[in-house]
């Protein structure tokens, strides 16, 4: 870690086959600006080895799309360690350290080579020498300096006090608004701008639990929607053999099969990356895989009839699902969608008709070939999509843009005066989709509009008795303010104290020892005040306390995350 860049340059490094690597970008620079990136690339090394990087550097631009500077990648494994493990004079910086190379684990990165955590292009840094001379800066700093990162550039180290914050991280400064996907990904070819989605690049990335438990939750009160509306039992018995629809095992949206089972319903998730498949059902994530569309149907009619809880990763596109289960008259209770859809051109959907190969070459090679293939794609997903809700199916939008995107491919996801499925040309309101978003219908209202939003926290010692012993304390102080708090948010209290109750058993630890609840701001400070009790009496180690975008408050996104939803 303190060599930082060293003076000797590492040997050049082979492309590994074996991870799970991110799609090549398209080709989105001119000479010039080709000229410009290489130079943005070589400012992080002594002249003297510019000769050597700059025809290798060319050479991962013209083949990848970016220069990640791959000969940089460490030797050693990527894990978070023990904070005791790491140098420096500052326990801050340390734990930052950890949680760095948390999100680079390949057990949590989705594509660890090109330092992506999640969402198809949700980067901690741009490439290996960001990630050496940041590592170099926190393993020297003191507790009176402040590191400031731009895009995963290091500014350098600046004088602040101790009460500062140890780093101050920005990426992607553009503006949408004024600016097209074009644009972020010329800049970030440039090598001057990276898109850090919410937790990646801020380093607060937890693993895949994280969402499995906003997906637990969300999961549990759409079925308690569903039984509301038809007087069902919302009992322990909520979920038995209702099915659950989605798509997406790569990142984050790997919580989703786990999210099911802990929820106690059949989920079928579609995903067409063979990697993203077999990784999350090597961990556990997913029970059972299926790659033939009729096996699919008769398995998940018999789960329906024997109400089992059973997750299906099924190896194909999502679109064969909703299509084939609307043939077979195969009734889905929920359905969804977790695709990267803020990133469709770039490997965040994939399109039905195409195979995975097929889509990475097309979207390389023939962009806008591949643009209309997607848009094709959507239109389909929300035809069937379409033709499920009109037989009683709930869907919702999942923060992922898919209610966006599908209304800027020109499918019917909006209504007409008569409450017909239309395009945006004939819709009554264009300002609102056919379909809510979670926020808007489920969260919102049964969590954020309580101040109910991710409380998480990392055990730097990374051992799992300190991380017992925390969800021991938490559980404790959770039933206690449960006593006394008000009726309508006992519910989301017991939700969460459940969920600790199983957190062990159903192997949420991805990476390092983590957890997540939803608790309010009296539940956050009152746990951490715990949490720093038993740390001033010896009983555990340190503790990483962090959160996330999936919070009162805590994003805009107005097509998706804060979709038509009002303060107070």
């Amino acid at each position: 870690i303190l060599e930082g860049i060293p003076d000797t340059l590492p040997a050049a490094k082979n492309y590994d086959p074996n991870a799970n690597h991110a799609p090549k970008r398209k080709e989105i620079l001119n000479p010039e600006e080709k000229k410009l990136a290489l130079r943005n690339a070589l400012r992080y090394f002594e002249p003297k080895h510019h000769a050597e990087l700059l025809p290798e550097f060319r050479k991962e631009l013209d083949t990848y799309g970016r220069i990640y500077m791959y000969r940089l990648r460490p030797d050693y494994e990527m894990y978070a360690r023990s904070i005791e493990d790491y140098p420096g004079k500052c326990e801050q910086a340390k734990a930052i350290m950890l949680m760095i190379q948390n999100n680079l684990d390949p057990k949590v990165a989705q594509h660890p080579h090109e330092l992506i955590t999640y969402g198809g292009n949700g980067a901690v840094f741009q490439n290996w020498a960001q990630y050496r001379l940041v590592m170099k800066y926190l393993a020297e700093m003191d507790n009176d300096q402040t590191l400031a990162v731009y895009s995963g550039h290091p500014m350098g180290l600046f004088p602040s006090h101790p009460d500062a914050p140890r780093v101050v991280v920005t990426n992607g400064m553009m503006i949408p608004n004024y600016s097209k996907p074009d644009d972020w990904e010329k800049f970030n070819a440039l090598g001057v701008t990276q898109y850090g989605q919410m937790t990646a690049g801020s380093y607060m990335y937890i693993g895949p639990q994280g969402i499995v438990h906003g997906t637990t939750i969300t999961v549990l009160n759409a079925l308690r929607k569903i039984a509301e509306k038809f007087s069902l039992p919302t009992g322990e018995q909520l979920g038995e053999g209702s099915l659950f629809v989605t798509s997406g095992l790569g990142g984050m949206s790997g919580a989703q099969p786990k999210a099911g089972n802990i929820a106690g319903c059949i989920t079928v998730c579609a995903e067409v990356n063979p990697k993203a498949v077999e990784t999350r059902h090597s961990q556990g994530w997913v029970d059972e895989v299926v790659t033939d569309i009729t096996e699919l149907v008769k398995k998940v009619k018999q789960a329906k009839a024997g109400k089992k809880t059973i997750s299906f990763a099924y190896q194909g596109n999502v679109v064969e699902v909703w299509e084939e289960f609307d043939k077979q008259d195969l009734h889905i209770d929920l359905g969804s969608d977790q695709t990267s859809l803020h990133n469709p051109w770039a490997g965040g959907y994939y399109p039905v008709g195409l195979s995975f190969e097929e889509s990475n070459e097309l979207m390389a090679n023939d962009p806008e070939a591949f643009r209309q293939k997607v848009q094709e794609s959507l239109r389909r997903q929300t035809e069937a999509i379409n033709r499920h809700t009109q037989k009683g199916t709930y869907f919702f939008d999942y923060g992922n843009a898919f209610l966006l995107e599908a209304s800027r491919a020109g499918a019917k996801i909006f209504r007409d005066e008569q409450g017909n499925f239309v395009t945006a040309e004939k819709a009554k309101d264009k300002e609102n989709f056919a379909y809510p978003s979670y926020v808007q219908d489920i969260m919102g209202p049964m969590c954020f509009d309580y101040g109910f939003g991710p409380f998480r926290w990392v055990c730097a010692s990374g051992k799992q008795e300190d991380l017992d012993k925390t969800d021991k304390i938490a559980t404790e102080v959770l039933q206690r303010l449960k006593e006394n708090s008000p009726e309508e948010i006992q519910q989301q209290m017991q939700d969460n104290i459940k969920w600790i109750q199983g957190a062990r058993e159903n192997k949420l630890v991805v990476g390092s020892q983590a957890r997540i609840l939803y608790a309010d701001a009296e539940g956050r400070m009152e746990i951490a005040k715990a949490f720093n009790d038993a740390i001033a009496k010896g009983e555990i180690g340190t503790i990483v306390l962090g959160r996330d975008h999936h919070d009162v408050s805590g994003t805009d996104s107005p097509y998706r995350e804060t979709s038509n939803i009002y303060d107070g």
